[in-house]
């Protein structure tokens, strides 16, 4: 019986090839896109599920409650990782602090004398208590002794063979940063690609107070936002539990004054990747509203290459209805009939997923660099995937086969053996028309969010950050000692297309920043807010294009005598203008750090990216804090060849100063794009799914307006007879699909309101969403319908009537 089934099937479907090609084709993409979606999904939901006790290991999150979702800041300071041992003494063993190195120099000590420059989130200090929260698998080495002493690192596979080649690197000794020599004592597995905590080059925590730290080891004011406090909380203790214990805690170490506004989270380790409010190690987030979408977006295109069967199905059951008759006259039951017409659809359902696989495979390379997944961690022969496959098989049969087979095998065998079926279609119709609206609509909201997405985009690369970010080349500063800064100005000085050049702590708007707390004249304490400094000298002003609105500069030094503050300080101040705070003392939080004098205001800049409102911000010159060169370039003369002429010119200046070191530079604007990747992939992600929405929904379109086409040829060559135009018969056919359109773009038009409203929510600085984004969304769905209405319309206006007539 299934072979009858299925051999009927191959038959009916090869019959109809035009519509087969047009359901498969339609079917392969909405298949392949939700296979693909599958596999990111499933990768971004998987982060640090590898640990045993993922479900028990948290982060410590200090939170600033005056400072909302701002306010939340992974660095810890470091004595509470000591005081949480004391007086926490069931996490003694279950709690630990990853120090990490956000930028790093390794050098290998052998012949060659090898460096490498590693980005941030592959070198940290670890502590062995790290080996007890996290899994690793050890290839040699012991967990518990292999960091216990000072001046040892563990490696992992890769950088091991990076570093050493084949050589067993045990016992051998690497130099980080040209500071200190760390010997080889452990060689552990390459660390999954779902982590948060991505070390491959682990320093012995012993060594940490040898080589230097951000902060001081007594100091709970200051905080550096690459040291995290992990944690595994016993069986009997919950994280609520805990974070009440932690308010006396936070109480007992701070001032009071901070002490009222700061508290302490349990951030769950599964939850790191997920939350775009806090930064990890991997330098990667992905949301979980933004992983639902990926979701909904690939069920919704699943829909329309199931809805282009459905109306073609039903459009054609007029064409099968003979077939029906004959079948259940020879003794055909209706339950025979629906197993018969939802095989067809399977049939198409296991050839559409085959080619599927193709397309995903094909595609894998591309998507993966669009969402920033390595390409090795999507794998499509996977037991998890190929029974996903299945069960999208058979989803995608019930989805697109159902209806039209309960359709099909309904007509009364009189009714179709006497061609009595069309009078009774106009319910067909309806589904039709709405299932077209329902596909459009789907269509819209994608396009309408890739306007506004893109408009977003736009308004980042081109927003006022309240300096100057064109041709401006920053080179990074490793050390400061005596002479060297000033050596290498006066050399890169003298370049030819150099402007100006300053010294800072870093750029304008980084995504690392120094906070501090402030004392305002003579307070009874500090205020409530913090404060970001930012180090820099008196050229910076020059370089970066900042504004001076108020008062003057302060005296060039190595040391801060006085400051200038930018806006927003005065205004967090309660002053009314720049003027009043001239004058006015200013103490720096820590230490016994003496008042210092107010001589300008600076206008606001953003001290971080777009993501984030302007901050206080405090500029000062210290020479010890420099560790970013900002060179101004002269782009008239020589072009392209003259600025990387002078880039060489400038390694080489740089080296001559650093020989020990590796030269880094980037441009400003790239550097400013690199904050807004996840949007950019958001973007492109929405770019895709729309254009493949689009297309399915134009197969369908393409395919009922065919079949119309062909139901009415005698109709349209006695129109012709009569005298009917060739744009009389494409406004025929195409009145009715416009309408359908718009009023699709009616349903989609508040939703897609909604959703970006929503998303533009985390920013900001942001778009308004304007009605001309709307207009132009209905103007290409209706121009897409247009061109995919007129290939058949106007085949069909251009045919001969005489043959139209002669038609059977």
């Amino acid at each position: 019986m299934l072979k009858n089934y299925f051999t009927t099937a191959l038959r009916a479907l090869r019959r109809n090839w035009n519509y087969t090609v047009i359901n498969v084709l339609g079917l392969t993409f909405g298949l392949a896109c939700c296979l693909i979606l599958f596999l990111a999904i499933r990768h971004e939901l998987s982060y640090d599920r590898h640990n045993t006790n993922a479900d028990h290991t948290y982060r410590l999150v200090s939170y600033n409650k005056k400072s909302e979702d701002e306010g939340r800041n992974v660095g810890i300071p470091l004595p509470a990782l000591a005081a949480l041992r004391n007086d926490f003494p069931e996490l003694k063993h279950q709690v630990t602090m990853a120090y990490g190195l956000y930028d790093g120099l390794v050098k290998v000590n052998d012949k060659k004398a090898s460096k490498f420059q590693e980005p941030g989130g592959v070198i940290a200090f670890i502590e062995p208590e790290y080996f007890h929260i996290f899994d690793y698998q050890w290839q040699k080495g012991n967990p518990q002794t292999a960091l216990k002493n000072p001046n040892t690192v563990v490696l992992s596979e890769a950088i091991a063979h990076k570093y050493f080649g084949d050589a067993d690197p045990m016992g051998k000794s690497i130099r980080v940063e040209n500071k200190m020599d760390f010997t080889v004592t452990g060689i552990i597995q390459n660390p999954p690609v779902t982590t948060s905590v991505p070390f491959d080059v682990l320093l012995s925590f012993a060594s940490l107070k040898q080589y230097g730290v951000n902060g001081g080891w007594d100091d709970w004011g200051s905080t550096y936002s690459g040291a995290h406090i992990y944690l595994t909380l016993p069986n009997q203790v919950t994280s609520t539990q805990l974070e009440a214990q932690l308010v006396p805690f936070v109480k007992k170490y701070m001032k009071p004054e901070e002490a009222s506004e700061l508290q302490y989270e349990l951030q769950p380790l599964t939850s790191i990747h997920s939350d775009t409010r806090t930064e990890n190690a991997a330098g990667r987030t992905v949301s979980k509203q933004m992983i639902w979408a990926m979701a909904l977006i690939g069920l919704f295109i699943l829909f329309t290459a199931c809805i282009n069967f459905i109306n073609l199905a039903t459009a054609q059951a007029i064409r099968r209805a003979k077939e029906v008759g004959v079948r259940k006259v020879l003794g055909s039951s209706r339950m025979q009939l629906v197993r018969q017409f939802l095989s067809e659809t399977g049939v198409l359902a296991v050839l559409a997923i085959v080619l599927a696989f193709g397309v995903a495979s094909q595609s894998l390379p591309y998507v993966s660099e669009l969402l920033d997944i390595k390409a090795d961690a999507l794998t499509l022969f996977d037991p998890t995937v190929i029974g996903f496959v299945i069960l999208l098989a058979i989803l995608t049969t019930l989805l697109a086969g159902f209806y039209p087979a309960l359709v099909l095998s309904g007509y009364q065998p009189v009714q179709a053996l006497r061609s009595k079926i069309s009078r009774a279609g106009s319910g067909q119709l309806t589904l039709r028309r709405s299932l077209i609206v329902f596909q459009f609509a789907i269509s819209q909201i994608l396009v309408i969010g890739t306007i506004v997405a893109y408009s977003q985009m736009k308004y980042f690369r081109s927003a006022d950050l309240g300096y100057n970010k064109e041709a401006v080349l920053t080179v990074n500063i490793p050390e400061r000692k005596p002479g060297q800064l000033e050596q290498l100005q006066s050399e890169i000085a003298q370049l030819p297309n150099v402007k100006s050049l300053s010294y800072g702590i870093s750029i304008p708007s980084a995504d690392g920043n120094w906070w501090t707390g402030i004392r305002y004249e003579n307070a009874d304490k500090d205020a409530d807010f913090g404060v970001v400094m930012r180090y820099a000298d008196t050229a910076y002003f020059s370089t970066y294009g900042l504004k001076l609105i108020a008062g003057r500069m302060y005296q060039p030094g190595d040391t801060a005598r006085d400051l200038i503050v930018n806006e927003s300080l005065v205004k967090k101040l309660g002053l009314r203008s720049p003027q009043q705070i001239l004058g006015k003392y200013i103490t720096i939080a820590g230490g016994n750090n003496p008042r210092k004098q107010v001589v300008g205001v600076v206008h606001d800049f953003n001290t971080f990216s777009l993501h984030q409102e302007t901050n206080p911000c405090i500029l000062a010159p210290r020479r010890s804090a420099y560790h970013s060169l900002g060179i101004k370039l002269s782009t008239q003369q020589g072009g392209t060849e003259a600025i990387s002429r002078l880039i060489r010119q400038v390694e080489t200046n740089w080296s001559a100063v650093y020989p020990d070191f590796m030269f880094n530079y980037e441009f400003l604007d790239q550097r400013l794009a690199d904050f807004y990747k996840g949007e950019e992939r958001f973007f492109s992600l929405f770019r895709l799914l729309a254009g493949i929405a689009i297309f399915i929904g134009c197969l369908g379109l393409y395919g009922v307006v065919a079949f119309m086409a062909e139901s009415r040829t005698k109709e349209i060559g006695i129109r012709k007879t009569l005298g009917a135009s060739t744009a009389h018969i494409f406004g025929l056919f195409s009145v009715d699909f416009v309408k359908l359109v718009l009023v699709a773009l009616v349903i989609a038009s508040p939703v897609a309101w909604y959703i970006m409203t929503k998303w533009l929510s985390d920013f900001p600085y942001k778009i308004d969403i304007e009605w001309w984004m709307f207009a132009l969304a209905g103007v290409l769905a209706v121009g897409i319908a247009l061109v995919t209405v007129s290939f058949q319309s106007i085949k069909a206006a251009l045919m001969n009537p005489v043959k139209s007539l002669k038609t059977e």
